[in-house]
């Protein structure tokens, strides 16, 4: 892992841990050469997957715990001032929204990657975010349309299920 070149660009990867975690982290991978990249996350927990890269910790709140939106929105916001990046990428949830958002109106670019387990249509944070996002990317061709592309799957093209249905 290369780190702390003068001229590299940072980036911010956002997510709840979980399975947006873990995408997060597929993601990540095939950017660390190139990019110095700190996480923000809602578990503490996720230090221990980070490589000793910093963390920074958001408070967590979802759709069914509105009123969390507040305090998670100042953690955020304090999180990417401390931060500084360049870029900011989001695999979801509630939180990754939150910081797509507050980044963008930072001026930061923002990327929004919507879950692979949201195969017949985006995620609820996914339709918000195309529209707040500098770039929303879907991992299912079938949903790229307007402002979601369609770039590839953290499975890969040889993983993707066939059309062509087996008889048994």
């Amino acid at each position: 892992m290369k780190s702390g070149g003068k001229n590299r660009k940072k980036i911010l990867a956002v997510a709840s841990l979980g399975g947006h975690w873990v995408q997060l982290l597929r993601i990540i991978r095939g950017l660390e050469d190139d990019y110095d990249i700190e996480f923000m996350c809602t578990d503490a927990g996720a230090s221990v997957m980070t490589s000793g890269r910093k963390l920074y910790l958001v408070k967590d709140f979802s759709r069914w715990n509105p009123l969390g939106l507040f305090p998670a929105a100042i953690s955020v916001w304090k999180a990417i001032r401390a931060a500084r990046p360049d870029a900011v990428i989001s695999t979801g949830a509630a939180p990754g929204l939150v910081a797509i958002t507050i980044a963008r109106m930072m001026g930061i670019r923002t990327i929004w990657i919507d879950s692979v387990a949201n195969a017949a249509a985006l995620s609820g944070s996914g339709k918000v975010a195309q529209h707040i996002a500098g770039r929303t990317y879907t991992q299912w061709p079938e949903l790229a349309k307007g402002k979601v592309q369609y770039a590839g799957s953290i499975f890969g093209e040889e993983a993707r299920p066939s059309d062509k249905s087996e008889e048994k």
